[in-house]
């Protein structure tokens, strides 16, 4: 049962997610945002909602076992930015390589990628810092939960102050595909493009909330903890789908949204769903939480020094990809 329950919430998530990120994209057109602002802030919250409602939902509005409902949360908030700086990256490199050749060099706008790989490595290592840092001192793990806030809403005001010099040079965003609901009838008006949005939502809030209960039923018939299941299952299951849209950005060469998308949502699920964490769970070094935190601080830290060699090509994703079978391995035989 709990089978069925994985797949209607997991099609509720992608069409809501959908939905969601298309509308997205037509407010950038229609408000002449860059295409940095677009896949960094636009797309990359549109496609990480799903993962990240996840962990909200099972943190505060889900009811059932409280530690099993903790063990979900950290998981999704842990395994989303693991999921994004390997295997996430390492598809997208695959798919590049298929129309490029392993050796071609990717040309991002540069100013955008080591902003958002910078933001995410000051967050997450504010998050790793906060799991030896015991619940009982609870103003110092406040104080932790406000920076990570805070990081994220600095990051927001400079990728969006640097949207107009960008528009400028020509990185203007264009939808790719019509507004969903002006397929049904709808005039493609701004309060149509609104309408869309909170639908999407609204489904990626019921179908999450289905997936908690599924993951935790699941979990217990395997005989593994929920922590463990939703670290390897909940982040590739809910995010990486969406993913696709970097695998199509990049085939066609817009190699600045196809990163954003990526680079974009690590930022944002490394540093506003991890205050969540600190705040609501217990978040703690269970040897789990220390190998998924250690293998993305690898992966990213590898991606942010081969970006600043100006020289990043498909084959250096392989990198990226073993990190999350490194893992994987870690989780099942550890």
């Amino acid at each position: 049962m709990e089978l069925w329950v994985l797949l209607i919430s997991l099609i509720a998530i992608l069409i809501g997610a959908e939905g969601f990120t298309n509308a997205l994209e037509h407010l950038g057109e229609r408000w002449g945002i860059s295409e940095g602002v677009t896949g960094s802030v636009f797309a990359a919250v549109g496609t990480a909602l799903p993962e990240a409602m996840v962990p909200v939902v099972a943190v505060v509005a889900a009811t059932g076992d409280l530690a099993v409902r903790h063990e979900v949360g950290v998981g999704a908030i842990l395994g989303a930015p693991l999921m994004l700086s390997t295997i996430a990256l390492f598809f997208m490199g695959v798919a590049a390589a298929h129309g490029r050749g392993w050796h071609h060099v990717f040309c991002p706008e540069p100013t955008g990628l080591h902003r958002d790989l910078n933001w995410f490595l000051f967050a997450f290592t504010l998050a790793v810092l906060a799991v030896f840092v015991p619940p009982e001192w609870r103003m110092i793990r406040l104080s932790l939960a406000l920076c990570l806030t805070l990081s994220y809403l600095i990051y927001l005001l400079l990728t969006i102050r640097a949207s107009r010099a960008l528009v400028d040079r020509g990185h203007g965003t264009e939808a790719d595909q019509p507004l969903f609901l002006s397929r049904l009838g709808f005039s493609e008006r701004l309060v149509t493009i609104l309408l869309q949005l909170v639908l999407g939502l609204g489904l990626i809030i019921a179908g999450a909330k289905g997936f908690v209960y599924g993951v935790a039923d699941m979990a217990s018939r395997l005989g593994i903890s929920a922590l463990a299941l939703s670290l390897l299952i909940v982040p590739v299951a809910t995010e990486l789908p969406e993913k696709v849209n970097s695998i199509l950005w990049v085939r066609r060469g817009r190699d600045t949204l196809a990163f954003g998308n990526i680079t974009g949502a690590m930022v944002f699920q490394g540093s506003l769903l991890p205050a969540l964490g600190v705040l609501l769970t217990p978040w703690v070094p269970r040897k789990e939480v220390l190998w998924g935190m250690g293998v993305t601080l690898l992966a990213t830290a590898y991606l942010k020094f081969r970006v600043r060699s100006q020289a990043l090509t498909p084959s250096h994703m392989i990198f990226n990809g073993l990190c999350y079978l490194a893992f994987a391995l870690l989780i099942l035989l550890g």
